[in-house]
């Protein structure tokens, strides 16, 4: 058995290490209510903006002589990974890194075995891990997520369209986790590029608006586009976001909670050996007392 002070040294360890995820806790909650707002007002925009562009390119062939809808076989393929910058968030990088490598080993096998397959990351626990594994990371930027706005993110989603554009990249995939609460995060990989319309027959009957447009309708279907994809990215981005700080809360609740169960169990230890101890000091002094009576 440890002695009584090892005892209470890994107590006062413990009670410490509770201390901190509290606080973190604590913190990751502030920042999860802030991006948990962020997605919830943006997600009804979002959805708005794809109805009436899936509503109105309804007679509209995206894909012909339309640069955000090529067609045919991709060779060349860009996965956009977004983890986070900081650790202790539970699976939530670990999930996003597995993905990406079933993605790479599984659908894009072919592309990846002929060089063409590049990873641009966002977050420094997706840049760290497939940088030292030897990826073909073209890119990164692990200050984006750093106090997130849409302005900010522009560039980078400017830089990704541009790419695809010139026919640097046949498929531009987004490999996120997606905020459902404060304790799930729903693993997701998008295509983002080439721009799909989904169109649903059982809302067709209340989606068939009758919009006046002007100058026409399929001038304004190809500016709606790039808006809806800086839109949808930024979207993934604030997801991601409002998820990393819903895993990282519910880590550091778990982290909390097994700590004080420990020190418990820790206090209980002490308790059965100090009093151990205490007994045995009784024996001595009743045994010694015993012999000076002899």
């Amino acid at each position: 058995m440890s002695s009584l002070k090892d005892i209470r040294t890994r107590i006062t360890s413990v009670k410490s290490t509770r201390q901190i995820t509290s606080a973190m806790k604590m913190v990751s909650a502030a920042k999860l209510k802030k991006a948990q707002d962020s997605v919830i007002n943006l997600r009804p925009y979002a959805h708005k903006l794809n109805e009436i562009l899936s509503n109105i390119s309804r007679s509209v062939n995206l894909a012909e002589d339309n640069i955000y809808a090529r067609s045919g076989y991709p060779e060349k393929i860009l996965l956009v990974v977004v983890s986070s910058n900081k650790g202790l968030c539970g699976g939530f990088n670990a999930n996003v890194i597995k993905e990406t490598i079933r993605l790479i080993d599984e659908d894009y096998y072919g592309e990846n075995e002929e060089g063409n397959v590049d990873i641009l990351t966002i977050g420094k626990a997706a840049t760290d891990y497939f940088t030292k594994k030897g990826y073909k990371v073209v890119g990164s930027d692990n200050d984006l997520l750093e106090q997130l706005s849409f302005e900010k993110a522009t560039p980078l989603i400017e830089k990704i369209i541009e790419s695809f554009i010139h026919k640097n990249y046949d498929r531009v995939m987004l490999v996120y986790n997606r905020f459902k609460n404060a304790a799930v995060q729903v693993l997701t990989s998008d295509q983002f590029l080439p721009v799909t319309v989904n169109y649903c027959e059982e809302e067709e009957s209340f989606m068939n608006f009758d919009y006046i447009m002007e100058p026409d309708q399929e001038y304004i279907v190809k500016n709606l586009i790039p808006k809806s994809l800086k839109l949808n990215f930024y979207e993934a981005l604030l997801e991601s976001l409002a998820a990393e700080h819903g895993a990282r809360m519910t880590a550091m609740h778990k982290a909390t909670d097994n700590a004080t169960s420990l020190i418990k169990e820790l206090q209980l230890t002490y308790n059965k050996a100090r009093q151990a101890t205490i007994t045995n000091e009784i024996s001595e002094i009743v045994g010694g007392a015993e012999a000076l009576n002899k």
